[in-house]
């Protein structure tokens, strides 16, 4: 708000208060609104509307006038002539140069004259009005208004304002619908001013024909009239009258003042003619408008007594029902109770006024009411009463204004708080979500890049909680009247708030901390699946050497594979170190893992799916396997050494016997004079040292030990098959030809337990022997063993 002036008028120690250019004490409080609306565009259309058409009242009594007010009376000479025609007096003569220094110089006359009348002025300068400045401008002729058109107005000891109003209240009483307590409202439908024109001059309106329904057609009525009969200018517009929500005080007042100055004459009138009719009657009913007047008094003074704490009381249960219930209430005293009470008072006012009359009319001492019911104390109860309505009017107002405030604030804090619960809603337990130790390391990134993005909008959403927080200090200032469930809501708010900040600040650090150990362990398993493969490789590699079954005819072939089996001994160690170095990666995988409560996919190898335990399992069966394998290839070894032994014998035997057989052969051959094939000479073909066994028990072993082979790893038929085709030569060497006598020992259908012993290896020839089941052909020997039927349930076929 710009600072309020204020003028006083020292003639009679009255103050006015409406706006700038004036103070009031006494009704600072009462006229407080008009302060705070001054500004209000359509209360300064108004006012200068009003204050326009008052001034060229006035200027055309000097044959000029005025149209904008702001720039009218810029230059100080209308505003000088105005006073000039107000006041009767002459001012001093003014200057007629139009340069800005000389309108300020008569501004400046006029405001001196002004001050003159005793009438002080704050805050309004000659500047402001030459500049034109509406605010400045409407104060200073508000001023005028008061001192020379309502500061004198007098009733009974009611003076300016209040006198006006009390005017207003009596001219008005009887009227229906016409109840003035303001210079706003009370005047908005324009039955006052009917009622105040009909009062004085019934003949000029038909006030039974009026309604309270048509505002307008009412106040148009009454402009009319009192432009046409009264010589009362049109100062005021019925359609800014009806639809401002509160019309302006000031406007009112100035067009009211008009009727006042109007009547005044017919006023004088009346009194007079009133007071000769009381002469006449005031020997009769004396005695009988004292007891009226006590009476009245009394019940009046009790009514006021019991009336003012109620409107006094500012106590509200601080709810907007609670105030509604106050405010009907107060609607109800003001149609129901109130009227019937100021019907009372003018019934009062009237009968003590007639009594006095009477009495001095007759000569008579005048009338003395009981202590503390005189008029005058009547009329400051009704004072204090009607005070006290409009500072409970007042309060009323503001305190809806204010409850509505609150209701609405309090709507909105509702809303913002469940937008944020909302959204609140799932985040705590997500911040302590430890999924990030069962996750992989691009997981983990996903992770922690959702992690920036929820940071940034919790960042985003810092604004809302403060807005809330601001809300909420909002209501506790203002006082509404459930704070306990506000300051909870708003305490939760806050504190989950707070702590999810901590969270989302500690599963940052976490996710950190977890790329870090993860991306260790990433490392860690990239070195393992590095190490592991070729470790792994290797092992399934020694797995099937040493599973692999040995089948040797010499010991220079048995040597080899001893030699290979040493050089495969002496890599072990080398072995032992790296399954020792790849355990250690895994452990330390573990311990890691341990240390930082990692689990699930976080143990997961991208790189590999080989483990420490397969690598383990695998390495043992190696280390298991090689004893054995040691063991069998020096029973090799002494085997391949008895063999070697014996085929020496043998060449040693065959080489002394070959030239004996030949020279009997050559003693018992026929002679013959035809020609005749010459048997081919026996060479020895068997030389120490070489391999003497038959094709048919070799190719026998070869099969066995196929067969073994196939049994312990896993051969598939379509490999046996291959191997068939390259033992077929040996069947059929093995199998010639039908001739008349069969070679004895060979195996057809059946084969004997002697001939096993004798052609295979003794494990495989006792399991054989254990196995087949005895043959029961015609032309079996005794203890034929059925080899057909031992093939068959081998292999599904009896080719072999």
């Amino acid at each position: 708000m710009a600072n309020s002036g204020q003028y006083y008028n020292s003639n009679n120690g009255s103050a006015y208060n409406n706006g700038p250019g004036y103070y009031d004490g006494e009704e600072e409080e009462e006229e407080e609104w008009n302060r705070e609306d001054f500004l209000d565009p359509a209360w300064e259309i108004q006012q200068k509307k009003t204050f326009t058409a008052w001034i060229n009242s006035f200027l055309r009594k000097a044959d000029t006038s005025i149209e904008d007010i702001t720039q009218d009376l810029c230059s100080g000479l209308k505003l000088m002539l105005l006073l000039e025609v107000i006041s009767s007096e002459a001012l001093p003569k003014p200057e007629r140069g139009r340069m800005r220094f000389h309108k300020i110089n008569n501004v400046n006359k006029a405001l001196e004259f002004i001050e003159r009348k005793g009438v002080q002025l704050v805050s309004i300068g000659a500047e402001e009005i030459v500049d034109g400045n509406v605010k400045m401008t409407l104060g200073m002729i508000w001023t005028i208004i008061l001192r020379f058109a309502i500061q004198d107005i007098t009733v009974e000891e009611m003076t300016a304002k209040e006198g006006l109003l009390l005017w207003c209240q009596r001219k008005t009483a009887p009227y229906k619908n016409v109840n003035v307590q303001n210079f706003h409202m009370s005047f908005q439908d324009g039955l006052a001013f009917c009622a105040l024109i009909h009062r004085h001059r019934p003949e000029l309106i038909d006030y039974d024909k009026l309604s309270k329904d048509n505002p307008l057609e009412n106040l148009n009525l009454a402009f009319d009239v009192a432009e046409k009969h009264l010589d009362i200018p049109r100062m005021l517009d019925p359609e800014d009258m009806v639809n401002n929500v509160k019309p302006d005080e000031r406007s009112v007042m100035t067009y009211v003042s008009a009727y006042y100055h109007a009547f005044s004459g017919a006023q004088k009138a009346e009194t007079a003619a009133n007071r000769i009719c009381k002469v006449l009657r005031v020997n009769q009913e004396n005695e009988k408008l004292m007891d009226l007047y006590e009476r009245l008094a009394s019940d009046l003074l009790a009514w006021i007594k019991r009336t003012r704490p109620i409107l006094e009381d500012r106590s509200t249960d601080n709810t907007l029902d609670g105030v509604r219930d106050r405010l009907n209430q107060f609607r109800d005293y003001r149609r129901a109770e109130k009227p019937p009470k100021l019907e009372e008072k003018a019934l009062l006012e009237t009968t003590f006024n007639t009594l006095q009359t009477r009495l001095r009319l007759s000569n008579r001492p005048a009338y003395l009411p009981t202590e503390g019911k005189l008029v005058s104390d009547i009329a400051n109860a009704w004072k204090g009463l009607e005070k006290a309505e409009k500072g409970f009017e007042e309060w009323m107002l503001a305190e809806m204004q204010r409850l509505h405030r609150l209701e609405n604030l309090y709507k909105k804090f509702v809303l913002k708080c469940g937008n944020h619960e909302a959204w609140m809603e799932g985040k705590e337990a997500q911040q302590q979500s430890q999924d990030f130790k069962s996750c992989k390391l691009n997981d983990l990134k996903a992770m922690m890049n959702k992690q920036v993005a929820f940071e940034a909008d919790l960042g985003a959403h810092q604004e809302r909680v403060e807005q809330i927080c601001k809300i909420a200090e909002d209501l506790n200032s203002l006082g509404y009247h459930d704070l306990d469930s506000v300051n909870s809501r708003c305490q939760a708010i806050c504190g989950a708030w707070d702590r999810l900040g901590v969270l989302s600040t500690t599963r940052s650090r976490a996710l950190r901390e977890a790329e870090q150990v993860l991306e260790s362990l990433d490392q860690l398993h990239l070195q393992f699946a590095k190490r592991a493969a070729p470790f792994n490789n290797w092992l399934d590699g020694a797995n099937e050497d040493l599973m692999d079954f040995f089948i040797v005819y010499s010991v220079q072939e048995v040597d080899s594979l001893q030699a290979a089996h040493s050089e495969f001994r002496a890599s072990l160690p080398a072995a032992e170190a790296e399954h020792r170095a790849i355990a250690h990666i895994d452990a330390e995988v573990r311990e890691l893992a341990a240390a930082h409560g990692l689990s699930g996919d976080a143990l997961i190898n991208p790189y590999t799916g080989l483990t420490a335990r397969e690598l383990a399992m695998k390495w043992d069966e190696v280390s298991a396997r090689v004893p054995a394998r040691d063991q069998s290839l020096q029973q090799e070894v002494a085997r391949q050494h008895q063999n070697e032994r014996l085929r020496r014998q043998f060449a040693d035997l065959a080489n002394v016997a070959g030239p004996w057989i030949e020279q009997r052969l050559d003693g018992v051959r026929p002679s013959s004079s035809t020609t005749r094939t010459r048997p081919t000479p026996w060479r020895p073909s068997v030389l120490a040292g070489s391999s003497c066994t038959p094709p048919l028990p070799k190719a026998l072993n070869e099969v066995a030990n196929q067969i073994l082979t196939r049994d312990s790893k896993g051969i598939t038929n379509d490999e046996m098959t291959e191997f068939r085709k390259v033992l077929q030569p040996l069947r059929q060497e093995q199998n010639p030809p039908p001739r008349p006598h069969r070679v004895q020992g060979l195996p057809g259908p059946y084969v004997t337990s002697e001939v096993l012993r004798r052609e295979l290896p003794p494990d495989q020839a006792e399991y054989c022997i254990q196995r087949m089941s005895p043959y029961g052909g015609p032309d079996a020997p005794p203890g034929a063993l059925d080899y057909t039927t031992f093939s068959a349930t081998l292999y599904g076929e009896t080719d072999l």
